[in-house]
C-alpha cells in the first residue's frame, strides 16, 4: 500500500517549527491534516529519545536504537514536510529564517531548539570534559570509557589515571550515569578485562548542592546518595569544580582528583539561533512565553527554550512538558487557522522517575514518594512505551534482557568517528598525547 502523498492546497499558510525533539516533533504530528503547509527544520534527520542517551553512553544500548529517522515518523502526515537545514537567523519583522542554503518564509512558527551543555565559565570545563546532550555525545562518552580500559591494560603505569572517571552534575542525568557505570565496572570488567582488578576502577561525582537529586525531595535524594556509596560511587557534595584539565580535575575543596575523564553534566542553556529583533531573557538565556505559549503574535516557543510559570515555579526542562506543549501548541495552531484565539496552556504533571542503579530507582508520581525495584522497573517501562519504533523497542528489550538478567553490556564497541557532526576522534583516542 503506498503512503500518503502531500495535497496541501494553494496559498496554504506555512506553519515552520524549527527542531524536531520531543516538542517539535509531537507539535509537527499533531498538525498532520490541518489546512496548512507544515516544514519542520532540524539540523539533523533523525529524532533522539534522549532519556537512554546515559545508557548509551554506558553500554547499556547501541544508538541507533534510540534514534528514529524524521521523516519515516511523519509518513502518516501528508502535509508536513521535513528539511535538514541548520537555521542560523530569524527575523520576526519579515517572517523568514535564514538557514545554511536558504531563506525560508512563514505564517506561523514554533522553536523548538532545545538546549545544550553549560559550563558555567569554569576553567577547562568545554575543552577537557565530555558533555552529555547528544547522540554523538554519547557515542563520544563510551568510546572513551573503552578507551581508558583498552590503554589501561596496554600502559599499566597509567591506571590511576585512566580508571578514574569524573561525572560532575548530580542531578538525574549525573546520577544515572555514575549508576550505570558502577554497574558495567562491577558485571563487565572480570569478563573482558581479566588483567584490570574493578578495584582499581574509581568513580567520582562532584555535586555543588548538598544533595543529590535536587528535582525530588530530599528522602529520596539521600536515598540516592546512600545506593550510590553502596555501589562504590565516590560522592562529593557541596563541592564545586574550580578547573578542569586533561589529566585532573580541580575542586573548591583543594582536592584534586587524577583523571583523563571527566563527564559534565552539571547544567544547560538554551540553543538557539540569532534573532534580530530584541528579545527578553530569563534563567539559562530561556524566552520568557504567554500563558499561551506565544514568544509574540504568530511566534511560539516550546521546550527548553520557554520559560513559563506553573503554580509560581518554573516548568521543567524536561520531554513530558515538552510532549504537552507540542500538543497544545499544534491545538492553538488549529484554532489561529480558524480564526479563533489560541487557549493557555496548562501541564499535567504525571510525575518524574530516575534510576539509581542496582536495580533501584526513586520516583515520586500524584504525590506518592517510592524507591527500590519498583521505581526501576516502572522506569524501564514507562520510557520503553514511549520509545518510537517497535523495531527499536525490540531491541532495546534484547538489551535490556542482556544487561540486567545476563549482567553482560552488548554496546562495548569503541568508535572513532571523524565527521564534523560527531567530532569524537580527539577526544577519543588517547594514545594520541
Amino acid at each position: 500500500m503506498p503512503y500518503p502523498t502531500a495535497a496541501i492546497p494553494p496559498h496554504s499558510p506555512r506553519i515552520v517549527i524549527i527542531g524536531a525533539g520531543f516538542g517539535g516533533l509531537q507539535a509537527a504530528q499533531s498538525l498532520a491534516g490541518c489546512d496548512a503547509e507544515v516544514v519542520l527544520v532540524d539540523r539533523c534527520n533523525y529524532h533522539v529519545f534522549t532519556p537512554l542517551l546515559y545508557q548509551v553512553a554506558t553500554g547499556v544500548l547501541d544508538a541507533n536504537v534510540i534514534a528514529s529517522p524524521v521523516r519515516r515518523l511523519l509518513r502518516n502526515a501528508p502535509n508536513v514536510r521535513f528539511l535538514r537545514e541548520n537555521v542560523s537567523e530569524i527575523d520576526f519583522d519579515k517572517r523568514v529564517i535564514q538557514s545554511d542554503t536558504e531563506i525560508l518564509s512563514y505564517d506561523y512558527l514554533v522553536l523548538v531548539t532545545g538546549s545544550k551543555a553549560q559550563f558555567l565559565g569554569i576553567s577547562g570545563a568545554q575543552e577537557h570534559s565530555f558533555p552529555l546532550k547528544t547522540l554523538a555525545d554519547a557515542i563520544a562518552i563510551r568510546s572513551r570509557i573503552v578507551d581508558c580500559l583498552e590503554t589501561a591494560v596496554a600502559e599499566p603505569d597509567r591506571t590511576e589515571t585512566l580508571l578514574t572517571f569524573a561525572i560532575v552534575g548530580g542531578g538525574t542525568t549525573g546520577v544515572e550515569v555514575a549508576g550505570s557505570l558502577a554497574e558495567w565496572v562491577k558485571t563487565t570488567l572480570a569478563k573482558d578485562y581479566p588483567n584490570l582488578d574493578r578495584d582499581w576502577v574509581r568513580i567520582v561525582l562532584v555535586q555543588s548542592g548538598d544533595r543529590l537529586l535536587e528535582e525530588f525531595s530530599p528522602s529520596l535524594g539521600n536515598y540516592a546518595c546512600k545506593r550510590l556509596r553502596k555501589l562504590g560511587v565516590e560522592i562529593r557534595l557541596g563541592t564545586k569544580v574550580d578547573r578542569v584539565t586533561p589529566t585532573e580535575l580541580y575542586l573548591d575543596t583543594g582536592e584534586t582528583i587524577a583523571t583523563e575523564t571527566t563527564i559534565w553534566t552539571a547544567g544547560v542553556e538554551v540553543d538557539r539561533p540569532d534573532i534580530l529583533q530584541d528579545v527578553q531573557t530569563e534563567s539559562k538565556g530561556k524566552l520568557p512565553v504567554r500563558s499561551t505559549l506565544e514568544l509574540r503574535d504568530r511566534v511560539y516557543a516550546i521546550g527548553d527554550l520557554a520559560y513559563l510559570e506553573s503554580d509560581g515555579k518554573p516548568l521543567p526542562g524536561i520531554a513530558p512538558v515538552a510532549l504537552q506543549q507540542g500538543v497544545a501548541v499544534a491545538d492553538n495552531l488549529r484554532r489561529q487557522l480558524r480564526g479563533k484565539m489560541p487557549k493557555p496552556f496548562k501541564f499535567f504533571n504525571k510525575g518524574r522517575l530516575a534510576i539509581v542503579g542496582g536495580y533501584t530507582g526513586v520516583g515520586n508520581i500524584a504525590g506518592f514518594r517510592f524507591r527500590g525495584f519498583l521505581a526501576w522497573l516502572l522506569w524501564l517501562q514507562v520510557h520503553w512505551v514511549y520509545l518510537p519504533g517497535w523495531y527499536n523497542r525490540f531491541v532495546v528489550l534484547l538489551s535490556w534482557l542482556a544487561a540486567y538478567l545476563g549482567r553482560d553490556r552488548v554496546a562495548t564497541l569503541q568508535f572513532r568517528i571523524q565527521s564534523s557532526e560527531f567530532r569524537v576522534q580527539k577526544k577519543v583516542n588517547l594514545k594520541s598525547k
